[in-house]
């Protein structure tokens, strides 16, 4: 079932997004070259202990251990903080999500470390375009496969391929809802969208083909050819004058 947010319970689901988007701005200084990504995970902590009422939404869910995802290169979602360091040239999404006043707020970003070539910067201005392109789509009266197909044909378009294991997700008093919502589908399709509805939209693209698979700690997904992939996501709500980012700081 689809839940019908009301716009008290959207403000809330706002606060948690810009915490969350906040945070991962914060960090952007922090992504370069020689830093361990369990340093990024402390920050991020110490960070969050000085917003009021603001708790982290990844760690402990399903015994996840981390508050941050950080996945490089060729790592889809779900890479866990630890000893690895960043290295010039990596490309670095770090997704993270927040839980204030029971409300919910999930986000992601990709950042480049240093000199990258210039497909590698294609292929982030790509998804975070094709995010934008589905954010186009959140409004009232289309359908929820309008935004799957409009992320779908911006990446496609550029030549590359959208992760299919892996989709967006309704948000909410929960951090993952009814509906799922894939990078990929046929417009006209799904069910109609209304005001209040809110949505984690989250395009995942590779430079090569769409497979993945999970790694030994059963947690992170990488790319089958070893190709790189990345990562960007708002918290986007429905509303009778349009998609309303939540996420947007």
């Amino acid at each position: 079932m689809v839940i019908i947010r009301s716009k008290k319970e959207i403000e809330k689901m706002r606060i948690a997004s810009v915490r969350a988007m906040e945070i991962l701005l914060y960090l952007k200084s922090f992504v370069r070259e020689g830093i361990k990504t369990i340093e990024l995970e402390m920050l991020c902590e110490k960070k969050l202990k000085a917003m009021h009422n603001t708790e982290p939404a990844f760690k402990g869910y399903y015994g996840y251990p981390y508050c941050l995802c950080i996945s490089i290169n060729d790592e889809v979602v779900h890479g866990m903080p630890g000893e690895r360091v960043i290295k010039e040239s990596d490309i670095v999404s770090i997704d993270f999500g927040t839980l204030y006043d029971g409300y919910y707020g999930d986000t992601a970003v990709t950042y480049a470390v240093g000199t990258i070539s210039k497909s590698v910067e294609k292929l982030l201005t790509v998804t975070e375009s094709s995010l934008f392109q589905g954010i186009e789509e959140a409004k009232e009266g289309n359908r929820l496969h309008d935004i799957s197909y409009a992320v779908q044909a911006c990446v496609e378009e550029a030549g590359f391929s959208v992760v299919r294991d892996f989709v967006g997700h309704g948000i909410g008093r929960r951090l993952h809802e009814e509906p799922q919502l894939p990078n990929y589908g046929e417009k006209g399709t799904g069910i109609r969208l209304k005001p209040g509805m809110v949505f984690a939209i989250e395009p995942m693209v590779n430079m090569g083909g769409s497979e993945v698979f999970v790694r030994e700690n059963g947690w992170t997904a990488a790319t089958k050819d070893g190709s790189l992939s990345a990562h960007f996501e708002h918290t986007v709500a429905i509303t009778e004058n349009g998609p309303e980012i939540l996420s947007k700081p």
